[in-house]
């Protein structure tokens, strides 16, 4: 092929690929616009309150309530023993602590599958402790209006002064928060007394200063952030609802479509739902959703779109309960309250609340048929048994015995099983209160009272000054 012939040949080019250039201020994740919750007054607003009251009232209290001379509520780690009013729990005591979680997820998965995040809105700290702090904020900054003026103001002293006192009175709750928390593993007015000496231990004050931090950082700061990107339950619950939870929804048939109108004006006439699209629905909101768009994970089921709405409706004349606690079958079949109720016990509620009936009662059972005297039996390994005098078989035992009981207490012990069987010594121990004690016992039998090999025996302790305290427990002992 010649040079010319060559140059006359179509030329290919390669296509350049066009790559996408992602702009500056673009993110992977959505940019926080910061949420004024609006003030709201109403049947649930109350209801949450009466929660917050509650709650905090025992947070707060319990540590201080005396019970024999001791907190009433205490975890003691130092004595590895927890104290609950007239109970002393030992670490042998875990299987309690195992059936009070398993209590716990029963009433999660009933409460739950009833009426959705009810656990969310009325009790979770996060939103106890939010609600606290959004009240403080409200009462030093103002309502939604002027703190959202405040934050667009420029810096200035006035703004300063407001703001330092917010964040001191939430660093003042949140420093006796994590004081209170301690206090539940020392005795607070132990602590108290060591704080106002400067003597306090390394470890109380690093679980102080972090759990009120904690408190400050995710009521004060975080807010909403926690529920809708931190908390598992949200991402979770979608699982535990059906078509029969009752759960907060906006009445579609009945509000839409929204718009703006006059009171009294015929809005049926005009072609518009019930909904004024007045936007206070969100206002209100403490994760800032428009619950009209749906449910929604952000949502934590505190209600307050309902008190907020329901107000709306009245100043409108119009009928409430276009934001309301229903169904998703209610809403599209328009059941009734009776029909709801019959939806909302169905199979599932009824097997988690029977379940959580029966662990509750053999709970609350096993807890007062709990005896305050426990015994275990150790035999001799070393020397399994032994002739003595001539005429006599002995075998040694271990009791490990504990008196949990917060009095003095005496008990004798004797032995069964075995004719002819008795203790070596003396058969009578006294106990101070929850003390554990280890006691060397001989077992003595006559030769001929049994047959070479090993037999069952039995030792039973009984209370001297309690008949009722008694405690039974089975070992061996070899004839040779």
């Amino acid at each position: 092929m010649s040079e010319d012939s060559a140059s006359t040949k179509p030329r290919i080019r390669a296509k350049a690929r066009v790559v996408p250039i992602v702009a500056a201020d673009d993110s992977l994740y959505e940019v926080r616009q910061k949420v004024y919750p609006r003030a709201v007054s109403g049947i649930f607003a109350r209801w949450r309150w009466a929660l917050v009251w509650i709650t905090q009232l025992l947070y707060y209290g319990l540590c201080w309530l005396p019970w024999n001379d001791r907190q009433a509520v205490l975890f003691h780690l130092v004595e590895r023993k927890f104290y609950i009013f007239g109970w002393v729990f030992w670490p042998q005591d875990v299987f309690y602590l195992a059936v009070l979680l398993i209590i716990s997820a029963f009433s999660l998965f009933l409460f739950t599958a009833v009426a959705g995040r009810l656990w969310c809105g009325y009790a979770c700290p996060q939103t106890v402790y939010t609600e606290i702090f959004m009240w403080i904020e409200e009462k030093i900054e103002g309502d939604r209006a002027r703190r959202m003026k405040l934050d667009a103001a420029p810096p200035s002293a006035r703004k300063f002064a407001i703001k330092g006192a917010k964040y001191g009175a939430w660093g003042a709750v949140s420093l006796w928060t994590g004081i209170t928390f301690v206090g539940y593993f020392t005795p607070i007015r132990e602590l108290l007394q060591a704080m106002f000496q400067f003597d306090i231990g390394g470890w109380e004050l690093f679980w102080a200063l972090f759990y009120g931090g904690f408190t400050y950082l995710m009521a004060g700061v975080m807010r909403e952030q926690v529920c809708k990107y931190m908390c598992p339950y949200a991402r979770f619950q979608s699982v535990m609802f059906d078509a029969d939870t009752l759960t907060i929804t906006y009445d579609t048939l009945r509000g839409e479509p929204r718009g703006s109108r006059r009171k009294g004006e015929d809005h049926r006439a005009a072609g518009k739902g019930d909904c004024v699209d007045c936007g206070i629905c969100v206002q209100v909101c403490p994760t800032g959703i428009d619950i009209r768009n749906g449910l929604q994970i952000e949502c934590i089921g505190c209600a307050a779109c309902i008190d907020a709405c329901d107000q709306v409706m009245d100043k409108m004349n119009y009928p409430p309960g276009l934001i309301r606690y229903s169904t998703e079958n209610a809403i599209r079949q328009k059941w009734d309250g009776k029909a709801i109720l019959r939806h909302v016990l169905r199979p599932r509620v009824l097997i988690y609340g029977t379940a959580l009936l029966i662990l509750c009662v053999a709970f609350l059972w096993s807890l007062s048929t709990r005896s305050v005297l426990r015994v275990d039996v150790i035999k001799d390994r070393r020397t399994l048994a032994r002739e003595v005098e001539g005429e006599f078989i002995e075998n040694v035992y271990t009791l490990q015995m504990m008196n949990m009981a917060e009095r003095a207490q005496r008990f004798g012990i004797q032995v069964s099983g075995i004719d002819g069987a008795r203790i070596d010594g003396t058969s009578e121990v006294s106990m101070e209160p929850e003390q554990n004690r280890s006691l060397t016992l001989r077992v003595r039998t006559p030769m001929d009272a049994a047959p070479k090999g090993s037999h069952a025996i039995y030792f039973e302790v009984k209370g001297l000054d309690d008949p009722d305290l008694h405690a039974r427990e089975k070992s061996v002992f070899t004839m040779p």
